[in-house]
């Protein structure tokens, strides 16, 4: 899918993330990625585990989708979620677990790491064979297709104040900056993690991202506000076909 241009954009990507026009399900510009495969059938069991060999997206179907503290509409809400976002672009969760008619979700809210359960009916649901795993100690980055190896890369991550957040993480949205040689590079993906040092910056969440830049030489430091910065050539790239919904696994 086509990657619609945004206006100017701000001095950090944490205010970025929440105001840019995003992709669809594996959207980019620069290339055709294949098509999401689609599940129609979960696993059985009373607690069945989500296709362990491969990540499971959940996109909305729904205007609104609800996820909720247990498998039960008669539990504490977690959390509403508008498909599509306010900036037009697609819902998306990490599937965790599968009970009966309902699936355990990764959400993209605080705190880091929040589960939620939504209905199957509300979402449809897509095989995705790609991880992404951040070493922070080694600035390095690895991307996992059938849980091999296919790109490595160093990676510029968050200052001791303003440190990149450790734990499970899945890609929520991908932008395109308008200047492609600016400080974002080409491509960024918003992540479904938030700095835990920042509760906001210029007014907007704090939320991590994987993007480019336009000083290389930052690139293998802690030089960041919390967000995670790769060559430009990488994150084109990464823009090309990694779907969103993709796990980021960050890592001491």
């Amino acid at each position: 899918m086509h990657v619609r241009r945004a206006g100017p954009l701000p001095t950090v990507l944490f205010a970025l993330l929440v105001a840019l026009p995003v992709t669809g399900l594996t959207g980019c510009a620069t290339a055709d990625p294949a098509p999401p495969v689609a599940v129609e059938q979960p696993p059985e069991g009373p607690s069945a585990p989500v296709y362990p060999d491969e990540v499971v997206v959940a996109q909305g179907a729904v205007a609104e989708v609800v996820a909720y503290r247990s498998p039960s509409v008669s539990s504490a809400e977690v959390g509403r979620f508008a498909h599509p976002l306010d900036n037009g672009g697609p819902l998306v969760f990490q599937a965790v677990e599968i009970q009966g008619d309902w699936l355990r979700v990764l959400l993209p809210v605080r705190p880091n790491g929040t589960t939620g359960w939504i209905r199957y009916a509300d979402v449809t649901l897509y095989r995705n064979p790609y991880r992404v795993e951040v070493d922070v100690s080694a600035h390095r980055l690895t991307v996992l297709e059938a849980n091999q190896p296919i790109t490595e890369t160093s990676v510029g991550i968050g200052t001791g104040a303003t440190p990149t957040p450790l734990g499970a993480f899945y890609l929520t949205e991908l932008l395109q900056p308008p200047d492609p040689d600016g400080p974002y590079g080409p491509y960024a993906f918003g992540l479904s993690g938030y700095s835990e040092t920042l509760e906001s910056f210029q007014g907007e969440d704090a939320v991590i991202g994987i993007h480019g830049t336009d000083d290389p030489s930052s690139v293998g430091g802690d030089v960041s506000h919390g967000c995670i910065r790769v060559p430009n050539d990488v994150i084109a790239d990464l823009a090309s076909y990694l779907p969103l919904g993709t796990p980021v696994i960050i890592t001491p």
